[in-house]
């Protein structure tokens, strides 16, 4: 063991999966389930034992597992797309909230991806609106003054390397991508101050807030057409606070059949996540496994000139810095059931625009 305090700490960042509290120089205290080094207080802590976590189904057995890439390096999406296996190195336990998983020998390769986090443990997924500044310049709106909320369902809850299906509902052209750096909180947070709030959250991953533009418009609010089954995919893995300390250094892009679609980063936000954590706790409880989508760059489809929207066979790629990689999906078109329902939705009449709807001047865009 080296003998300074400084030399323990560098020797301590080098170990993989390390859990451990240095309370004090050459003493070693049980694992813990946060994520600061207080220089002050001599405090050295993680969330848990990874930097990047997956949760998949092995091409071995067909059982699910969480675990860690063997490569830390590897593009986790972009390496399924091109067909190369991607080796995890399984933890026990179940789940990314579970500060007490370990490293285990067991090597396995990826069969399917799932979303970091179950639908369960998600529940209703955050969503802030309009909170990139070049955004609210392309959309020719001001600032807002605190953040706009609105909401997810998990049903919406979709995974890297599957099909992004269309809903026969929304199969009018206007279907729509926004990228989105995704927060999870790692411990129930309530009435947190902005300077605390970072200690609260457990990772990041990419997220897409796939939009059907027509019915986001088509009423006061925009649930309906954000809440199609399968509009929040999120992945390929989630990657620790330990690994990236400062969020706005975050680059993120959206890349539609091979052409940049948007870009921006994490220091374009109006507001930080630090700042997003605290106002979503004021007075609620934001359980462990809440996931927040912080708000799209600029350059989303309804804005460009022509508008650009998905079709079916599209290659649609979120890609992020930092290790986060590249959610992938390929979108489809459901098909349309031969017997449609009468109540409006799906076929004789429409009610309150949801068939044949309208065209819609685009206003308050997020």
């Amino acid at each position: 063991m080296p003998d300074s305090w400084e030399d323990q700490i560098a020797h301590f960042q080098t170990i993989p999966w390390c859990a451990k509290v240095l309370s004090e120089p050459g003493i070693l205290v049980a694992p813990t389930v946060s994520r600061r080094f207080d220089p002050d207080n001599r405090i050295f802590e993680y969330w848990g034992k990874w930097s990047r976590l997956v949760r998949f189904i092995a091409e071995d057995d067909w059982r699910e597992y969480i675990g860690e890439p063997v490569d830390d390096s590897v593009d986790v999406g972009a390496a399924l797309t091109a067909s190369v296996p991607v080796p995890v190195r399984v933890f026990t336990g179940t789940s990314a909230l579970d500060a007490s998983a370990e490293p285990t020998s067991k090597i396995l390769n990826i069969q399917k991806l799932l979303p970091p986090l179950s639908r369960k443990e998600v529940g209703t997924i955050r969503c802030i609106g309009l909170n990139y500044r070049k955004h609210a310049k392309e959309m020719n709106l001001e600032l807002p003054e605190h953040p706009t909320l609105f909401f997810k369902p998990a049903s919406c809850l979709n995974a890297s390397n599957s099909p992004l299906v269309i809903p026969h509902q929304a199969t009018d052209s206007q279907a729509d991508y926004e990228a989105e750096l995704a927060v999870v909180i790692g411990r129930d947070a309530r009435n947190v101050s902005t300077e605390e709030a970072m200690d609260y959250v457990l990772g990041y991953m990419c997220s897409n807030d796939v939009t059907g533009r027509k019915h986001q418009f088509a009423g006061a609010q925009w649930g309906f057409g954000k809440g199609f089954d399968g509009f929040a995919p999120m992945g390929p893995c989630l990657v620790s606070t330990s690994s990236i300390p400062d969020p706005s250094v975050i680059e993120l892009k959206t890349v539609l059949n091979g052409e940049v679609m948007q870009e921006g980063r994490g220091d374009d936000m109006i507001f930080s996540i630090a700042e997003i954590v605290a106002y979503l706790s004021q007075g609620t409880t934001l359980e462990a496994g809440t996931v927040i989508m912080t708000g799209t760059p600029h350059g989303i489809g309804v804005s460009r000139t022509p508008p650009v929207f998905l079709a079916p066979g599209d290659d649609l790629r979120i890609v992020m810095s930092h290790g986060l990689g590249s959610l992938v999906n390929r979108v489809e078109y459901e098909e349309k059931p031969k017997q449609a329902a009468t109540n409006g939705v799906n076929g004789v009449k429409a009610v309150n625009g949801v068939n044949g709807v309208k065209e819609v001047k685009v206003n308050g865009i997020h």
